[in-house]
């Protein structure tokens, strides 16, 4: 689970789908920012406490001082980046091919993401870390796939069909 969030895609896909959940883009943005921010301090305090990775490397847990730096810094990005990407998972609820493209974006970023770590730090993880990120790349790129997948079918079911009552009564006195 540490390998998981240490990466930005998850907190990136958090804020996209508080922002999913909501109906109003202000309490989107503001769930979105507030969420990511606190769980920025719950991720440095526990990784504080626990300073072993699930891979059995030891690393160091730091100082307070240096505990309460990265909170204070990630904790004001996340609040900042947080309500324009918690924005974003609200215009993923527009529906058909209109909102497809933020709805691509969580799949999108998991993707480019662990493909960048796999290129630059892979080597020097591990197979299991490598593995991991491999799993991950697959599953986003089949969530993209079913994304735009159900949007095209949607999308051509609606086509398919009459547009309304006025026609369906028109079409019928043409025959």
């Amino acid at each position: 689970m540490a390998l998981i969030f240490s990466g930005g895609w998850t907190w990136a896909c958090f804020a996209i789908l508080v922002g999913y959940c909501r109906r109003s883009k202000i309490e989107s943005a503001l769930l979105a920012s507030s969420g990511l921010a606190v769980g920025v301090i719950v991720y440095y305090l526990f990784k504080f406490l626990s300073p072993v990775t699930p891979i059995g490397r030891v690393i160091s847990g730091g100082s307070e001082h240096d505990l309460m730096s990265r909170i204070l810094f990630w904790g004001i990005a996340a609040f900042i980046f947080g309500a324009p990407v918690g924005i974003i998972g609200n215009l993923a609820r527009t529906p058909g091919i209109a909102g497809l493209p933020f709805r691509l974006l969580g799949p999108l970023i998991a993707f480019f993401e662990t493909s960048q770590r796999l290129s630059t730090e892979a080597d020097l993880q591990g197979l299991i870390v490598e593995i991991t990120w491999n799993v991950i790349r697959a599953a986003s790129a089949v969530v993209a796939v079913v994304f735009v997948g159900h949007a095209v079918w949607r999308w051509r079911a609606r086509r398919s069909r009459p547009e309304g009552p006025a026609q369906v009564g028109a079409s019928m006195k043409q025959h």
